[in-house]
């Protein structure tokens, strides 16, 4: 039984969507893979019992039997980390972890292991993602975001935690850079892991798809209401107009796929937004400020269920939320999925992986 503990060299280098692609890529040469995220730091509450979201998403996509539990055994809740340092309970959580893990691994031909973060995260409770590998004798692959001296300089900082606990790390995965670069990264990546005793297993290009946020997560963001359009919030959002300029001025900024945002009052905006449905420009709005339409416009936006939110906050704030927000991968996301798969097929090294 083999385990690839999967690790990265900070948040949002795409971890979990590497995960998910190199899971379904290698069911196609294993049939029995098993998924584990020890120490999960985002969780959600399933049946009254905190659950890592990425050990949710991957259950789901991956349709694995195994219990939610033991696919994430521990969660670190609001806090976890105070209560440790007052009464710490380093084998109490060993013990959970390998208890899972036996449980994941059992009649298993691989274990994927996702850590959570850098090598040094959960260091403050002892369980960091180095000594984690450790504990599940696990050779690690690292993934980290393009470029060439911002990859190496953090690959290198997390390896010698890896290198001091003992754990071999077999690879790295280089994300999200430009396909018109790739051959001068991959050139010079090649040199500088080769001197280190690394080995480059791919570059994975970026694709600006999988960074767009459906309406759902629109809402979310901006602690929203759906007012109507309920069955078109799966609908991606490429481009944002804020309506803050006359009608006229803001119909020459519509584009394909754009999310309006605009406060509920202006009447003339949301008009021209509504005229523009049929031609796939405006996807959806978001009504600032609390405000809701005249009630004729309010009728005309149900009666041709056009996706709307209202949202408390001002415009300037609810754009600069929308702005902000981290776009993460969910088991609807079909279209996603589908390409996480392609990209982890077409740019890793399989064969070297699966040594």
């Amino acid at each position: 039984m083999k385990n690839i503990f999967i690790a990265a060299t900070r948040q949002n280098d795409g971890k979990t969507v590497i995960s998910i692609g190199l899971f379904l890529v290698l069911k196609k040469y294993i049939d029995k893979i098993g998924f584990i995220k020890p120490v999960g730091q985002k969780y959600l509450n399933i049946d009254g019992k905190k659950v890592d979201k990425d050990a949710v998403l991957i259950k789901k996509i991956c349709k694995l039997e195994d219990n939610l539990e033991d696919m994430n055994p521990i969660a670190v809740e609001e806090g976890f980390t105070r209560n440790y340092l007052d009464n710490p309970n380093r084998q109490e959580l060993v013990d959970k972890i390998i208890k899972s893990y036996k449980k994941i691994s059992e009649n298993k031909e691989l274990v994927l292991i996702e850590g959570t973060g850098h090598a040094g995260v959960g260091s403050i409770f002892d369980l960091n993602n180095a000594e984690v590998a450790r504990i599940l004798n696990s050779p690690v692959i690292i993934i980290s975001i393009g470029g060439i001296g911002k990859p190496a300089d953090e690959i290198t900082l997390n390896l010698s935690l890896f290198k001091e606990k003992g754990v071999p790390v077999k690879g790295v995965i280089i994300n999200k850079i430009l396909e018109e670069k790739r051959d001068v990264l991959e050139n010079y990546l090649q040199k500088y892991f080769t001197k280190i005793d690394l080995k480059l297993l791919g570059l994975i290009p970026f694709v600006s798809d999988l960074t767009h946020p459906n309406l759902f997560q629109i809402c979310d963001a901006v602690d929203g209401k759906i007012i109507t359009g309920w069955n078109k919030m799966r609908e991606k959002i490429k481009n944002i107009v804020v309506g803050a300029m006359t009608p006229r001025n803001a119909l020459d900024h519509f584009r394909t796929d754009s999310l309006l945002i605009t406060p509920g009052d202006r009447e003339d905006i949301i008009l021209a937004a509504l005229s523009t449905s049929m031609q796939n420009l405006i996807k959806g709005i978001v009504l600032t400020g609390g405000l809701y339409p005249h009630k004729t416009i309010l009728d005309l936006i149900k009666k041709y269920d056009f996706p709307t939110i209202i949202a408390e906050e001002g415009t300037y704030e609810v754009a600069s939320k929308i702005n902000e927000l981290v776009v993460k991968i969910t088991e609807h996301d079909l279209d996603k999925i589908e390409i996480a798969k392609n990209l982890i097929e077409k740019n890793l090294n399989i064969e070297e992986i699966m040594k």
